[in-house]
């Protein structure tokens, strides 16, 4: 029986990603865990009962026991505290540490052969927590954010020039966060490079826009941040993995050389399969894209010292 457990399943994050697995029709069972009681009962009910009228056939059930996350495929962890107004990813991250050691612990006891699928923020950071708490294989580690990223790029080019988001390919690479790295040179419109279609000025507030997009999304509804297309994005990796597409996707996983970095987890085209990530795939990037590569990978660097200096994991 296959199976995929979503830590904070009950918030919005979980619930939007536990109706796109349903719609995939991807595994045996979702389990929907979270600390508020009845929450992720409710709603995992809500779910099931949903499902005569969809037809599809997925149980889902909804769980405060960690241990019911035994024999999960695929761990996804939602939990966290959302973003608010004015706050900055990086003011998210003691509380969200000490959710994250909650999380962890109990995947590496109760799920200890899954793959994790880490989302809550700064997701660069918690997967590398994650990471350290699990001492999982880093193949079986991976952040969602690249996924969201350029989606999101790929919407605003797709309102820009009017084509279809279908015929929309984009690259976001780095931190997730205003230190990311759109890659315009290697977005295309049905294999034409965006430049073609949209003028210098308007691409670069494109990929501002893009940067800023969590925080959009935050702004506008003032006492919480996005899930409909974090949802998406988790659900699409699920997918990759379980049905073992190897699909070349921007993820948050570990580097171990590739771009001249070592020892965190950092944005880049990676390929996700049945063991998870099987491959990160270096691109030949000018001067001008390797700068700001750099520049990005700097900040999260600095930001893991300071991890490890304080050991806040332990």
């Amino acid at each position: 029986m296959t199976k995929i457990s979503i830590i904070g399943g009950g918030g919005q994050v979980g619930a939007a990603t536990g109706l796109r697995l349903i719609d995939l029709e991807l595994v045996d069972e979702v389990v929907l865990h979270d600390v508020v009681e009845g929450i992720p009962q409710g709603k995992g009910l809500d779910m099931y009962e949903s499902e005569p009228v969809i037809g599809k056939d997925v149980r889902v059930r909804g769980t405060q026991k960690f241990e019911d996350l035994a024999g999960s495929d695929i761990v996804v962890v939602t939990a966290g505290l959302p973003r608010k107004p004015g706050m900055s990813r990086l003011d998210l991250l003691a509380a969200n540490i000490a959710i994250n050691k909650n999380a962890s612990n109990a995947i590496k006891q109760h799920a200890p052969d899954s793959i994790v699928i880490y989302v809550a923020n700064p997701v660069d950071l918690m997967t590398y927590v994650c990471w350290k708490i699990t001492g999982f294989p880093t193949s079986r580690i991976v952040g969602m954010a690249g996924i969201l990223d350029t989606s999101r790029f790929r919407t605003f080019v797709a309102m820009e020039t009017g084509f279809s988001v279908q015929d929309i390919q984009a690259l976001v690479m780095g931190g997730h966060g205003d230190s990311m790295v759109p890659l315009t040179r290697f977005s295309t419109i049905s294999g034409i490079p965006v430049a073609e279609f949209i003028p210098k000025d308007r691409l670069a507030a494109i990929v501002e826009r893009t940067k800023k997009g969590g925080g959009e999304i935050v702004e506008l509804l003032k006492t919480g941040s996005a899930f409909y297309a974090p949802g998406a994005a988790i659900a699409q990796m699920c997918e990759s993995i379980i049905k073992n597409k190897r699909r070349l996707l921007p993820c948050c996983s570990y580097l171990n050389g590739e771009y001249g970095f070592t020892g965190f987890f950092f944005g880049a085209p990676t390929i996700l399969g049945k063991k998870g990530v099987e491959k990160v795939i270096e691109l030949p990037l000018n001067d001008e894209e390797k700068a700001m590569l750099k520049k990005s990978a700097e900040e999260l660097k600095t930001q893991v010292q300071e991890i490890e200096d304080k050991k806040m994991y332990a």
